[in-house]
């Protein structure tokens, strides 16, 4: 059984994949390609944003908005300590300092009635608060209604973190149209994955979006050899955007749906000792995983040991809290900082989630979870 199964997936498109793949290995343009900028235009038309600049991972995706708006030294930005270490990595990475506000025990996600407290504590340290990245943990976009309220009373740039919330929306607007300016991710594993590394970056603001291209190029200016800004080497290679034309084609109405529905017969029969994860009214969850919660961080050992047993995939995200990751530990936080974020970390595990899922596998995976 697979955790995440792409075989599947890739037995359905391949003959169009393939034919593709064949164009970009005729017309030879491997870096920024055609297929690169049908890409770029098909996304922004998905999301329903002006804009879209892809690139080589979804790391750069959050570096390349905060190298365009001038972060660094001396900023705060705020954002959640319970998700993948990349989204406070590039945090670091252009010298400011990320301030963790707890998420919600029902959907993972930041609480944004804590982010007026990480302001001020932003501010005791000398800190000047410059934005915020919610994240849009396991398919579920954050609560950005209160989100932007905030932001806007405090004049903080908003940075969606949609790594794993692409196909996701909140009363039909799609995750990677939140905030000022939104990443994703297209690691093999996510919703809308390539063949390797890839990532995009969404806005609307016209301005940014220049800087933002200009910084994926190495601070690219007229052209690549007049360099006006420090930037990186961030482009989507052409091959992968190949592939992702294939798969955007059967993303939203096949992938995202027969994802629902997965999630859905889940919910429906596990039983209530596990915690089956929670969509708001109004919400759409994309299913980058399906994540459960056990009683304790015991059971959840015997759980995962039980499921090994039955040759069924398991895995955590995440163990560790980012404030207690080794290399947060220079900024002071200690266990019991977020409570909710270390409870839920003690106890989640996430089990096989992908459109290809046959009802036989999920009745296996349910009994032995059920203890039937």
């Amino acid at each position: 059984m697979q955790f995440i199964d792409l075989k599947t997936q890739q037995k359905r498109i391949r003959n169009n994949l393939e034919s593709r793949l064949r164009v970009v290995l005729d017309h030879g343009k491997y870096i920024m390609g055609p297929e690169v900028f049908e890409l770029e235009e098909k996304l922004a038309d998905y999301v329903g944003v002006k804009h879209c600049i892809s690139c080589s991972s979804g790391t750069d995706a959050l570096l390349i908005p905060l190298l365009a708006k001038g972060i660094g030294v001396g900023d705060a930005i705020i954002t959640t300590p319970f998700t993948y270490i990349a989204t406070a990595e590039v945090i670091a990475l252009v010298g400011a300092t990320p301030i963790f506000v707890d998420i919600y025990p029902e959907t993972y996600n930041m609480n944004p009635e804590g982010i007026e407290g990480a302001i001020k504590q932003a501010k005791s340290k000398g800190l000047n608060p410059k934005a915020i990245i919610p994240v849009d943990l396991f398919g579920l976009p954050a609560r950005y209604r209160m989100i932007e309220e905030i932001a806007k009373k405090h004049n903080l740039f908003i940075l969606e973190d949609a790594a794993q919330g692409f196909g996701g929306e909140i009363g039909g607007k799609r995750a990677g149209s939140f905030g000022d300016v939104s990443s994703t991710s297209f690691f093999p594993a996510k919703p809308l994955g390539c063949y390797g590394d890839g990532g995009a970056i969404f806005t609307n603001d016209d301005e940014l979006v220049n800087l933002m291209r200009s910084v994926r190029v190495h601070g690219s200016g007229e052209d690549k050899y007049d360099n006006v800004r420090i930037g990186i080497n961030g482009r989507l290679d052409t091959i992968q955007a190949a592939i992702l034309l294939e798969k955007l084609s059967i993303f939203d109405a096949d992938e995202v749906e027969l994802r629902n529905k997965v999630a859905d017969y889940y919910k429906q029969n596990l039983n209530n000792d596990l915690k089956s994860p929670f969509v708001p009214k109004n919400y759409k969850s994309s299913w980058a995983q399906f994540s459960i919660l056990a009683e304790s961080s015991e059971e959840r050992e015997e759980i995962m040991f039980k499921l090994k047993e039955n040759d069924i995939p398991s895995m955590i995200y995440y163990r560790i809290p980012l404030h207690l990751q080794k290399v947060f530990k220079t900024l002071g936080y200690e266990i019991g900082d977020f409570p909710i974020s270390e409870d839920i970390a003690n106890r989640i595990f996430s089990i096989p989630m992908h459109p290809y899922l046959s009802n036989k596998d999920q009745d296996k995976i349910i009994r032995v979870l059920n203890n039937d």
